[in-house]
């Protein structure tokens, strides 16, 4: 039997992302996302509920997640789910279901906090240096 685990998600960070490293020195960012759903109910009325969710993201994304996102920044993401379970201190056992970000893009009034708005504007080299932006564009376009 095949498998599927992807989740596609807009929402606003509910907190500043966390980016931390890993022993080998892999950035790891974490970030909350609220997702709002809103729909009229058989009476009616507005109904409004909002999803929380729990989300990572591994690598240089992670660092530019970390460099350019702050709390309330609209973004979408891309990943899988993972169910994560530990034993908390004092002694129960916890566990929760979280997204692994593979992929995102920044939206909305998140321009302002996009690479390409916090880099200076550039102008076209002869001498074929790379200038300042150029790695942040390419990482983002995928090259």
């Amino acid at each position: 039997m095949a498998n599927f685990n992807k989740v596609i998600l807009i929402g606003n960070l509910t907190r500043d992302p966390q980016l931390s490293y890993t022993p080998n020195q892999t950035a790891v960012v974490d970030f909350g996302l609220a997702i709002n759903r809103k729909w009229k109910g058989q009476d009616g009325a507005e109904q409004d509920e909002t999803c929380f969710a729990d989300c990572v993201m591994f690598g240089k994304r992670a660092e530019v997640v970390n460099q350019y996102c702050k709390k309330g920044n609209p973004l979408f993401v891309e990943g899988r789910l993972k169910f994560e379970s530990w034993v908390a201190k004092d002694n129960s056992k916890r566990s929760k279901l979280r997204v692994t970000v593979e992929n995102f893009e920044f939206l909305g009034d998140g321009q302002k906090q996009s690479p390409q708005a916090a880099a200076p504007p550039e102008q076209p080299r002869q001498d074929g240096i790379p200038q300042q932006g150029d790695e942040i564009d390419n990482f983002l376009d995928g090259n």
